[in-house]
């Protein structure tokens, strides 16, 4: 594209998609992998490629970290061709997949691999897979979050497919390991490593592409979320400035949490700033301010606008979350907002788990908020950017005063590990790139 030229993210979207399925249906190379920030259309790449797959008659088999993608994959292929024979690959627990899967009668399930034998598509997560043994492997394998795999998990199945194409998002957090992996920090073999890092470790020739626009980050936070967290790899957003609006039924009250919910739905961005204090980590006032940002979001009668309805759409505690870095801060905020009557509904919850969700409009406790020092845990970048990347139209964010201090006064003292590839940008990096930018649309509370 020439400086000169509009940029038209649906047709960017759509060459990449072209290139990407000529490299898996036509290609050479046992496996393409695909870069995809936040809300790209991942999981629609690979419904698409699966269907293509399928048309194309060579046997696919899926792979998908967590139960819920699983069932999330298999639905959209049964909404985009109910007639495709699929098959769900669970395991024996009492509750091994989402019930709405029997309502579909084009849809297999069974423990065992060999039942599922000859369908076009078998689906199962990446723990399921690796229990089945003797089967004649598949021609092709789609593994969905890619990066969030560890390569062991991609060891275990690696012997059922012949190529696999690879999605996934390299800005999110790191795979999850209960036990250290210092012991092979720096190897290539490295279990704890990303699949797909291992994987290019070995295989650097491989063809890479990358998903270019962002059809859930507004045209507020793109441009933020890209420069901080994918300096290598930007993207844009689908949507431009004035595609979306948030507005309230009801006038602000003046207050502190009002105020950053107006600065918040006219600029995307809020940073709702308590006095500098050390707390505990389910620190109450902030706690409450969180609950309470919510609780006038909801009251106001937030609606919004978008691509998706010219009129404006009521905002339900469905379509709001809040994020924090600890199972501990979930509970507490969860407390707070029953304590103020906030009707059911609102998620909470943390980065981990909010991973690859969407909401129309976000708060977030920051990670770092509140606390006497800064650890590799609460400066991971993939942590940072989950919790600023799951909105359509605003995040605020709730922090105590004096983090970029905190940040300076304690820079990183992680071991320098011979072999490994950094990380770039690291949290600290990425999270004064934030708080940059936050400081702009900052409102002083002091409770």
């Amino acid at each position: 594209m020439t400086a000169t030229t509009a940029f038209d993210p649906a047709a960017e979207a759509a060459r990449a998609t072209a290139r990407i399925l000529e490299s898996t249906l036509h290609g050479d190379a046992r496996g393409v992998v695909v870069d995809s920030p936040p809300g790209a259309g991942k999981s629609t790449l690979v419904v698409r490629a699966a269907l293509e797959l399928a048309a194309a008659g060579r046997p696919l088999m899926v792979v998908a970290q967590t139960n819920a993608q699983v069932d999330d994959l298999v639905l959209r292929l049964a909404e985009k061709q109910p007639d495709l024979e699929v098959g769900r690959l669970h395991s024996s627990d009492s509750d091994p997949y989402d019930k709405a899967l029997d309502a579909l009668d084009a849809v297999r399930k069974s423990t065992k691999a060999a039942d599922l034998a000859g369908l076009p598509v078998v689906l199962s997560t990446a723990k399921k897979w690796a229990y089945v043994k003797g089967a004649e492997p598949w021609r092709h394998a789609i593994v969905d979050e890619a990066y969030q795999m560890r390569s062991d998990a991609l060891l275990a199945v690696a012997g059922l497919f012949e190529r696999a194409l690879f999605v996934g998002d390299p800005g999110q957090l790191d795979p999850f390991s209960v036990v250290t992996a210092d012991q092979w920090a720096g190897v290539s073999y490295d279990p704890s490593a990303s699949a797909v890092s291992t994987l290019l470790a070995h295989n650097p020739e491989l063809p890479q592409h990358r998903l270019p626009v962002s059809w859930r980050l507004p045209a507020s936070a793109a441009r933020l979320v890209s420069d901080a967290f994918y300096p290598y790899t930007p993207f844009r957003a689908g949507t431009g400035p004035q595609d979306r609006r948030l507005s309230f039924g009801a006038a602000s009250d003046g207050s502190a949490p009002d105020r950053v919910l107006d600065e918040a739905a006219a600029s995307g961005w809020g940073l709702l700033e308590l006095p500098a204090r050390r707390t505990p980590r389910t620190d109450p006032e902030a706690v409450h301010a969180c609950a309470l940002v919510v609780r006038r979001l909801l009251d106001r009668g937030a609606a919004a606008v978008s691509e998706r309805s010219e009129r404006p759409v009521p905002l339900g505690p469905d379509r709001v979350a809040v994020g924090t870095a600890h199972r501990d801060q979930a509970a507490a905020v969860r407390a707070a907002l029953h304590e103020l009557g906030v009707p059911p509904g609102v998620t909470v919850d943390t980065a981990n788990r909010l991973q690859g969700r969407e909401y129309d409009v976000t708060v977030v406790l920051h990670p770092l908020s509140g606390r006497p020092d800064a650890t590799a845990f609460h400066l991971e970048t993939g942590r940072l950017c989950v919790l600023a990347s799951r909105h359509r139209h605003a995040c605020v964010v709730v922090c105590r005063e004096g983090v970029t201090d905190l940040l300076d006064e304690h820079p990183s003292t992680e071991p320098v590990q011979l072999g490994v590839t950094v990380k770039f940008p690291d949290g600290w990096e990425a999270n004064h790139t934030v708080l940059s930018h936050l400081e702009e649309h900052r409102v002083r509370w002091r409770p």
